[in-house]
């Protein structure tokens, strides 16, 4: 079996085992350095999406080594040396993934290495023209995207030969399964939803992130793209407070196309409108997100009795009223997996009977996600009745005097020793009673795989009962304190630049102090998301400034 797959004699196998190593950026380099064999089915996994993974501007050149004496004229007119070498593969063909705001951004990185010294409106004129001699070797080379994300840029826009060439290479957007429209520059969008809603019609996600629109045509585009899938199953519409009621009206309308097929819609940030009663007429909803919107509004919109959900999100800057889902609960009752309910800082009301009923319908939860509540022995009780948890995320409401410590160090020694074997990832983040991990992790028997908590100090305490797990256990991988990589945000690092958990210095210290224990890694690298939609996540969720 080794040696077949060694020489490449079992390729579907072979192929799952690279594709399960997609987001393994180094594991994929080593494996294509094994054999011919190896390397002809891991490059076009590296391929698929390069320029989310490396800031290396040097893959712009090796598109660029397919170019003709013509097009290099281009790049001589700027000043650029044309001297690419040749390469072993066509590696535009393999392009699946292509966000456009950091494609171009790497087109910038690219113009920066290769002409330090240019001015500015130079470098603009010249970002122009190699976006667009980018994307014709892009679209010609036979590449068929199934991801695009259309990100607002100052720079980018499409000429009138790119175009033409996406209207003639139909293949560009054949197979097209995920499109996000997060930020937008009107001209080109029009144009590429046009192109779209012809040659991309069987979408599996569709998410429109808008904070205005005013254009007729550009509404018009929006809405034919929606009416011409066939199969859609995910829908997200982000808005925010401003957003004008007639677009919700004719967008959310236009699903109507999509009630046998819509399987999963997430409405984020906007303002309540009747004709979301679109909901009702759903048959086959298995999960809904509600986050920054008038969920109790929305929820009295859907057909309790066609709802059999197996994913519930409801984030909110206010209270959340437990009391409104639990019908929900009850008719999900075990085909529900996953529920995150995310009040922020406010208490979540009627929690007596937001767990009774999980005890009593949802004991098949695998994944739960709840914010600010109080300890309490029923919800003891409901832990010890999710059996098949593996994803816990928590945020609990502690007290200020010794008497409440003392029970809270209780409620947490009986938590700990209850948590269920299957249980493999522990996020208490947003829990400030730090002090109390020595008690969680020394009477704790889940086989924990990652462990996210907060601290501001060095504390040798936490890290003394981390190495105590490690020792024990032997199953924890990764632990974070609360830290987060800002370069990995897209969103302004003025925003956070309050945040720092924890020193520079303690921070190395601390790694110091688990190595050969466990990893200590920064917070996005571990964080499991209910709908991995970092950039909502990160709008909705993160209040770096407080920490």
């Amino acid at each position: 079996m080794a040696s077949k797959i060694l020489t490449g004699d079992m390729p579907e196998l072979m192929d799952r085992i690279l594709m399960n190593l997609e987001s393994e950026i180094d594991s994929l380099y080593s494996c294509a350095l094994v054999n011919r064999h190896w390397c002809n089915m891991s490059i076009p996994i590296l391929w698929r999406d390069p320029f989310s993974f490396t800031n290396d501007q040097a893959i712009i050149s090796e598109y660029f080594s397919s170019l003709d004496d013509n097009e290099k004229l281009i790049l001589k007119e700027f000043g650029i040396i044309p001297d690419f070498p040749n390469t072993l593969f066509n590696y535009a063909k393999f392009l699946k993934v292509l966000d456009l705001s950091l494609f171009d951004d790497r087109v910038d990185l690219w113009i920066n290495f290769q002409l330090s010294n240019m001015e500015k409106n130079a470098t603009n004129n010249l970002n122009y023209d190699i976006t667009n001699l980018l994307l014709k070797i892009l679209i010609k080379s036979g590449a068929t995207l199934s991801t695009l994300i259309l990100n607002e840029s100052d720079i980018f826009k499409v000429n009138s030969e790119i175009s033409y060439l996406l209207e003639r290479n139909t293949h560009f957007f054949s197979q097209l399964q995920d499109l996000f429209v997060v930020e937008y520059n009107v001209e080109n969008v029009i144009m590429l939803l046009k192109i779209l809603s012809s040659n991309a019609t069987n979408l599996y996600e569709l998410k429109f992130k808008i904070s205005d629109i005013n254009d007729t045509q550009l509404l018009h585009e929006f809405i034919s793209i929606i009416k011409s899938q066939q199969h859609l199953e995910w829908f997200k519409f982000h808005g925010n407070e401003d957003i004008t009621p007639e677009f919700n009206e004719e967008v959310i309308s236009a699903l109507e196309n999509q009630n046998g097929a819509l399987k999963g819609i997430q409405i984020a940030f906007c303002k309540f409108n009747t004709e979301f009663d679109v909901l009702r007429k759903f048959e086959n909803l298995e999960a809904i997100s509600i986050v920054g919107s008038d969920e109790q509004k929305i929820l009295k919109l859907l057909n309790i009795d066609l709802c059999k959900l197996s994913t519930l999100e409801i984030c909110s800057y206010q209270s959340i009223e437990a009391a409104n889902i639990i019908q929900i609960l009850e008719k999900s009752g075990p085909l529900l997996q996953q529920l995150k309910l995310d009040s922020d800082e406010n208490e979540i009301y009627s929690q007596s009977l937001l767990f009774e009923t999980l005890i009593n319908f949802c004991q098949n939860i695998t994944y739960l996600y709840i914010s600010s509540f109080k300890f309490s022995d029923q919800f003891l009780n409901l832990i010890n009745c999710l059996q098949k948890l593996q994803f816990l995320s928590l945020c609990w409401l502690g007290g200020e005097s010794n008497e409440s410590k003392e029970m809270m160090k209780t409620y947490v020694k009986n938590f700990a020793e209850i948590l269920p074997s299957t249980l493999q990832y522990l996020d208490l983040s947003n829990v400030w009673e730090s002090s109390h991990i020595d008690i969680l992790l020394d009477h704790c028997d889940a086989p924990l795989e990652n462990l996210l908590m907060t601290i501001k100090d060095y504390d040798s305490n936490f890290i003394d009962a981390v190495i105590r797990f490690c020792e024990r256990k032997m199953t924890l991988d990764c632990v974070n304190i609360g830290r987060m990589d800002l370069s990995c945000l897209r969103m302004s690092r003025e925003r956070f630049s309050g945040y720092s958990a924890i020193n520079d210095e303690f921070w190395e210290e601390i790694q110091n102090d688990l190595e050969g224990h466990c990893e200590l890694v920064t917070y996005e690298s571990i964080l499991v998301n209910l709908f991995e939609d970092d950039e909502l996540y990160e709008y909705y969720k993160i209040r770096l400034s407080e920490l």
